[in-house]
């Protein structure tokens, strides 16, 4: 087992469940000692992390459970900012009222779950910030336009940290990933139509021809939290399949009769 992170101390927003569950195990595994900051955190004896109840809307709320974590540990070496709700439509069709909410939760709350943890980060000879970006800030998706704005300011964001707080021996970094094989994701799936076409038009988005796994995610997010990435400062982690830079050709269809006499040409053999 790796130990790259052993003796280091981290908390995860929004760490409950999907993304976060799975970077808050991966963090665990190499050897972090790992709180998790949620609204619904796991309760006592159910998880070997320590979970802590946070609203990352709430500057009160962030820094009680940021405190409460850096006192149960001694300190604090990492953040991972993952905490943050989806929204869909285009700028007509979400109200000011919920534009307002979920930046509140997608930025803000990066911002007050960081800034309530410097003093400690500080303190740390191995200090980083991940903050969980997406697919949406470099990409123009439909009927995204709140989320994509969210995320965005998330990426200028993370360059302005790194800037920031690069000097005082913090790290600052982000992770995009594409669409992952999230409860989130499933619960739009199962509201659509058509679940199956739906979800075959999700893989068929990314170049590799499938979701993204959030044990994936967790590996891009554990690489740029841990010591071993020192000189990773400022930049964004594609996690998305290819999506943000590739453009492959359609796989063409297959030739019935080619097929059975085993003359099928190569997939893409065309240049």
């Amino acid at each position: 087992m790796s130990t790259e992170m052993s003796g280091l101390a981290a908390i995860v927003t929004g760490g409950a469940s999907g993304l976060g569950a799975a970077i808050a195990g991966r963090l665990a595994d190499l050897g972090a000692k790992v709180a998790v900051l949620d609204l619904n955190p796991p309760a006592p004896g159910s998880s070997p992390h320590l979970g802590i109840r946070c609203d990352v809307s709430d500057d009160p709320s962030v820094r009680a459970a940021v405190a409460q974590a850096a006192e149960a540990f001694g300190g604090l070496d990492v953040v991972i900012n993952n905490a943050g709700i989806g929204a869909q439509g285009t700028i007509e069709t979400n109200t000011d009222e919920e534009w307002n909410r979920v930046w509140d939760v997608n930025v803000m709350g990066m911002v007050r779950v960081s800034r309530a943890a410097l003093p400690w980060l500080r303190r740390s000879s191995a200090a980083a910030i991940v903050n969980t970006s997406s697919i949406a800030a470099t990409a123009g998706l439909p009927a995204r336009a709140l989320y994509s704005a969210t995320k965005g300011a998330v990426l200028s964001l993370t360059l302005a940290m790194a800037a920031d707080h690069l000097r005082e021996g913090i790290r600052v970094n982000a992770v995009n990933p594409g669409t992952a094989d999230t409860p989130w994701v499933g619960r739009l799936l199962d509201a659509a139509d058509d679940p199956a076409a739906e979800r075959a038009a999700l893989n068929a988005r990314q170049p590799h021809g499938r979701l993204v796994s959030a044990d994936e995610v967790a590996g891009a997010v554990a690489y740029l939290a841990s010591p071993l990435s020192g000189s990773t400062a400022g930049i964004s982690l594609a996690v998305d399949g290819g999506m943000h830079g590739l453009r492959l050709r359609p796989l063409p269809e297959p030739d019935p009769v080619a097929t059975e006499t085993g003359t099928a040409p190569e997939a893409n053999a065309a240049v």
